[in-house]
């Protein structure tokens, strides 16, 4: 027995080992993490929101400045859902111009192109958060929801390529969400 007990030893050694090797090294203190609630704070003006804000956090711009028929809409799809302890939580709602146009800059550096990005990010003048007509849901579970549920509730995804993005369309409660464009390079409110 002494052997194995050794051998053991040896072996849950080298996994202790190999585990704190792979272990992050760096955890944020609290001054970290106030300088990043900071960031967000002053990005909130402009439509940025932290995470886990949902469709009734009134103290967010990028959720209070939803067009108030999406919104309204948004909130009663979210009080049924709950019920099937679903949440609606709010990755980007409204955005102001100055926000578009970042999120289109990094768009651009991350895919190289403007074509490429127009696939992922629209320009300010087109964009439907910048009117606040548009909102991207987080949570697989909630966009699952949306997808069985939302035309009851006029709420439709746009584009196959973000399964996160709603949009209202009243004419859905009867008819169904209208055939979705594969991105938003197809739909005809982002050209020119």
């Amino acid at each position: 027995m002494p052997r194995i007990s050794s051998r053991l030893v040896v072996a849950l050694s080298l996994i202790t080992t190999a585990c704190a090797a792979q272990a992050p090294k760096y955890a944020p203190t609290p001054a970290v993490s106030a300088s990043v609630e900071r960031q967000w704070a002053h990005g909130e003006a402009d439509g940025a929101l932290p995470r886990r804000v949902t469709v009734f956090d009134e103290e967010y711009p990028g959720v209070t400045h939803l067009a108030p028929d999406l919104l309204r809409a948004l909130r009663e799809a979210a009080t049924d859902a709950a019920e099937d302890e679903v949440t609606f939580y709010v990755n980007s709602g409204w955005r102001s111009p100055k926000r578009q146009n970042e999120l289109l800059r990094e768009a651009v550096a991350k895919y190289g192109s403007k074509e490429e990005a127009a696939r992922w990010v629209a320009t300010a003048k087109r964009s439907r958060h910048v009117s606040g007509d548009a909102v991207d849901i987080g949570r697989l579970d909630a966009t699952a929801w949306l997808s069985e549920h939302g035309a009851e509730y006029g709420l439709c995804q746009i584009y196959r390529n973000e399964p996160w993005h709603y949009e209202l369309r009243t004419d859905a409660i009867d008819h169904g969400c209208p055939r979705m464009y594969a991105d938003p390079t197809q739909d005809p409110r982002m050209q020119q």
